[in-house]
């Protein structure tokens, strides 16, 4: 999670919202990609870290298939993120704070755990969830 703070930190620079992410292989240990909020630096409104750290990792890989793989990341998944999670099959992602106005990994929605989906990858919440929410709260206070 530190690794995905370092990431988020990274897009706050950049004027996006400071959301971090990081894929780890198999292993757990190796890290496959990284990615940071990048809307605002590409125009893009799929640039969200998650979406960049799996594009990079399946990339990495030379595969879309992420299993056994690991998405760590500081907010909660949005339901876009939370599709693209299932959809390349990742085993697990971790995440810090919660997002109870948009979250899809359990509070608002809980898309990545649906039993009607073909894949449902095991979520892990609130890993150092004050201080990914901390980041957070200060872009917003002081940023916007």
């Amino acid at each position: 999670m530190r690794l995905a703070l370092a990431a988020a930190g990274r897009a706050a620079l950049g004027g996006d919202v400071p959301v971090g992410a990081v894929v780890l292989a198999a292993d757990g240990t190796t890290v496959l990609a990284t990615g940071h909020n990048e809307r605002e630096a590409t125009g893009d409104p799929t640039a969200h870290a998650e979406v960049l750290a799996l594009r990079r990792a399946a990339e990495r890989l030379g595969e879309w298939r992420l299993s056994g793989c690991t998405l760590v990341v500081t907010l909660e998944p949005c339901t876009m993120c939370a599709g693209a999670l299932v959809q390349s099959r990742v085993d697990r992602v971790v995440y810090g704070a919660r997002d109870e106005k948009a979250g899809a990994a359990g509070s608002l929605w809980d898309v990545v755990r649906d039993r009607r989906l073909n894949h449902r990858p095991e979520v892990i919440g609130d890993v150092l969830a004050d201080d990914c929410a901390g980041l957070l709260t200060t872009f917003f206070r002081h940023d916007r």
